[in-house]
């Protein structure tokens, strides 16, 4: 991302809109410090959450920048879960949505990370808010079938399954599962699913928890990569929508989900719900957040 299109970034985001400068100092605060410390520097972030953040990471450094880099989707996640819930991340990278689900909230958590370099820095940030006994991090991909895919290992949040023909200097070899047989029988409130257009495989070895009625919410990311892969994303909507979940994107400000006729075009990730009166009420009722003053 380009320094202005970061700061359009930045300066847009729903946390900043009203105190600019205040992020425009943050952003400022971070790249002089970053380069002047070195190594990875613990960052006090949402209800005691924290995470360790090197230079570069973007997924971690805009958590910086904003508060919530993917505001919708966190702000539904924090006022979503609950203590008692099972959060399941798929492509986790390096831990932000389950240290918000696990350390902020409560929540228990199983996160795959295929790529072994960004595990290790998602089991440090684990072991960072104390999470050893409460999440279960995963070094595998998750897909169709049990067995092994060639995968990026030098694309920090955009690391991906590689397609026939694409070409890849630093490519790995990574193990796979699928969800229902890591899960074990186990079922989430509420999953994350980021793999970069791989989403169609996961689906396919998810099949007993998605039709699971205790699974109430799934964000996933559909931007488009599976074209890379030869996917059609409107055979993912159109599955889910069979399975019961509408589409809906959602604003924690307000705490209102707003209706979709198909993916949301205001952000990279749909927000899938079933039971959309269930998830309502726990939007409703979840206690107040305070990020960078900001109550909501």
């Amino acid at each position: 991302m380009s320094l202005i299109h970061t700061l359009k970034f930045i300066t847009r985001h729903p946390l900043n809109r009203s105190r600019k400068l205040s992020a425009m100092m943050r952003f400022a605060k971070w790249q002089i410090g970053s380069r002047l410390v070195p190594g990875a520097v613990v960052f006090d972030w949402v209800n005691g959450a924290r995470f360790l953040v090197k230079p570069g990471e973007a997924g971690l450094t805009g958590n910086i920048y904003t508060g919530l880099h993917e505001f919708a989707e966190m702000g539904f996640l924090l006022h979503f879960l609950r203590p008692e819930d099972l959060f399941v991340d798929i492509g986790a990278n390096v831990g932000s949505f389950t240290i918000l689900a696990a350390a902020a909230i409560g929540a228990r958590g199983v996160a795959f990370e295929p790529v072994p370099g960004t595990y290790r820095r998602l089991v440090e940030n684990m072991r960072l808010n104390h999470l050893d006994e409460k999440v279960r991090c995963i070094n595998k991909g998750v897909g169709a079938e049990k067995g092994a895919i060639a995968f990026t290992s030098d694309g920090d949040t955009t690391n991906h399954a590689i397609a026939s023909g694409e070409k890849c200097e630093n490519k790995i070899m990574v193990d796979v599962t699928t969800l229902d047989a890591a899960l074990e029988n186990e079922v989430p409130s509420l999953m994350k699913i980021d793999v970069e257009g791989f989403e169609t495989p996961v689906l396919n070895g998810a099949r007993d928890t998605l039709k699971n009625q205790a699974l109430h919410a799934v964000i996933m990311e559909l931007n488009g990569s599976g074209a890379r892969y030869g996917f059609d994303e409107s055979v993912i909507i159109d599955s889910m929508l069979k399975l019961g979940f509408g589409m809906y994107a959602y604003d924690p400000l307000s705490r209102s989900l707003s209706d979709l006729n198909g993916k949301d075009v205001n952000s990279v990730n749909t927000i899938f719900i079933r039971n959309k009166g269930f998830v309502e009420s726990r939007l409703k009722s979840a206690p107040k957040l305070t990020v960078f003053g900001r109550q909501f």
